[in-house]
């Protein structure tokens, strides 16, 4: 029986071996969907990610890795060379998520900080829920950065890559603005480092709460960030208002009760 066009085609199309049957797969060669890249390599990524952050590097092994993603070892080396590698790569992903989500947020800040007062306390405000709102929804960027964060010497490098960039943009505006006059900043990198450590506690915190108590969590944080920015930042009320619990000067300035 003669063989149709397609059954010769496809056999015209796979790899024969010396006997005339198909060519196995050899070790290590990705089958042809993981060689697209891209839908296999963010598998990994994701895989690892969550791997990382729950174990960490020393309890994470590349086997681990693809045996959650259905590959085999060498399969995995094709995209990443070692698991160093593909540990940078964690934080390079993670990274880019966060700066998508806050850059626009960042750039509003660099608008507002010239004009002080008001806006720039809004501007404020909204980065630093935004920045909540992101680790909210990504849990795993402050577990992967926690455990990097439990070895200070190990990955150095990755902190100058992927942390100081964004919260030193947002530190450089704060420092402009206090040297224009709109706001009263002695140190803004500790400012930033305080909110940003205490964004992440907030997150381990919410993961260990029950979730009767997560809604509380979330509440209760978000109106602690906003008192926080409001002793910082926030523009006292019109001179002579009642109840504008004006201080003496050198004094903290407290907005009115948050609605």
């Amino acid at each position: 029986m003669r063989k149709s066009t397609q059954a010769r085609s496809q056999e015209q199309a796979q790899p024969q071996a010396r006997d005339g049957r198909p060519a196995r797969r050899g070790p290590g060669r990705p089958r042809r969907a993981e060689r697209e890249g891209p839908p296999t390599r963010e598998l990994i990524l994701r895989e690892a990610t969550e791997l990382f952050a729950a174990r960490g590097p020393e309890g994470t092994s590349l086997r681990d890795i693809a045996g959650r993603v259905g590959i085999d070892v060498s399969s995995l080396h094709h995209h990443f060379p070692s698991k160093d590698a593909l540990y940078d790569a964690c934080f390079e992903r993670v990274h880019e998520a966060e700066r998508a989500a806050l850059a626009p947020l960042v750039a509003e800040l660099g608008r507002a900080a010239p004009l002080g007062g008001a806006p720039l306390a809004a501007a404020l405000r909204a980065l630093a829920e935004g920045f909540v709102d992101f680790l909210e929804e990504h849990p795993h960027t402050t577990f992967l950065w926690l455990r990097r964060w439990l070895d200070p010497v190990r990955g150095t490098g990755l902190d100058e890559a992927y942390a100081l960039p964004l919260y030193g943009e947002v530190e450089r505006v704060l420092l402009e603005a206090a040297h224009a006059g709109t706001v009263r900043e002695a140190t803004p990198h500790v400012t930033v480092r305080s909110l940003v450590w205490a964004a992440h506690g907030h997150v381990t915190a919410l993961a260990a709460a029950p979730p009767a108590g997560r809604e509380r969590e979330r509440y209760e944080f978000r109106v602690w960030v906003r008192r926080f920015l409001e002793a910082l930042y926030g523009a006292p009320p019109a001179a002579g208002a009642a109840g504008s619990g004006a201080p003496a000067e050198g004094g903290v300035i407290i907005q009115q009760p948050l609605d």
